[in-house]
């Protein structure tokens, strides 16, 4: 009679936060409306994705095992929130608040993280998308207008990645190019050239320290081939 009783009032929970969340989307339309609040909010095992709760306040929400995957989560607080084995792939989080939030077990692959704050979270080795670079010395791999290149990232270059699979360096040496000897490539924002020659260390024009940036200043390389042949 217990588990037939908590699973009637988790039933009931769950349809009032579902009339809470249409009633925040609603409020988004129409911001003269009352702001809804979905702090504390039991969510686990919903399935939310493409929803947008941008600016919503998410803070201690249990959204354990909830598809939030291409949602628009920008600017909202899910400060202390229970994300364990959440689906956040591509999922826009860009100046959230996910301060003390457990991500233990999470799926971040593609989300955007630019400008959250991400003081004191919780992650672990099952966590995908918020592990920082490998250290030390790495042989990287790019596709360099159209040639794979093999690249050496000494242990003293900087480096990062966001929450995909590419890299970037601040330096690294080539050591094969497969085809040439040398191979010239244009930035497609600022038109500067980088030449990669067999044997030379290569130097990005300006190195951008913000991980979460992905696509900007650095020398953007794989870890492994097979991801390098596959990009573009």
């Amino acid at each position: 009679m217990k588990e037939k009783y908590k699973e009637t009032i988790k039933y009931k929970e769950t349809i009032k936060y579902e009339e809470t969340i249409k009633d925040y989307q609603e409020w988004l339309n129409n911001s003269d409306l009352n702001k809804p609040s979905l702090h504390h909010a039991d969510l686990s095992n919903t399935d939310l994705h493409h929803i947008s709760l941008r600016h919503a306040d998410l803070s201690y929400a249990n959204l354990y095992y909830t598809d939030l995957s291409y949602a628009n989560l920008r600017c909202t607080n899910l400060s202390y929130a229970i994300l364990n084995n959440t689906n956040l792939h591509h999922t826009d989080l860009s100046c959230a608040d996910l301060c003390g939030a457990d991500l233990c077990g999470a799926n971040l692959s593609n989300a955007d993280l630019r400008h959250a704050n991400l003081g004191d979270i919780k992650y672990n080795y099952l966590t995908i998308g918020i592990h920082p670079a490998p250290e030390g010395i790495l042989t990287g791999w790019g596709k360099k207008n159209k040639r794979l290149v093999e690249l050496l990232i000494p242990a003293n270059a900087k480096r990062s990645c966001a929450t995909t699979r590419k890299h970037r360096a601040e330096y690294a040496i080539c050591t094969k190019i497969e085809g040439a000897d040398k191979v010239t490539v244009e930035n497609s924002h600022t038109k500067e050239l980088t030449i990669y020659a067999i044997g030379k260390t290569v130097y990005c024009h300006k190195w951008d320290p913000d991980r979460w940036n992905e696509c900007s200043g650095g020398i953007h390389f794989f870890l492994t081939r097979k991801e390098a042949i596959e990009w573009m």
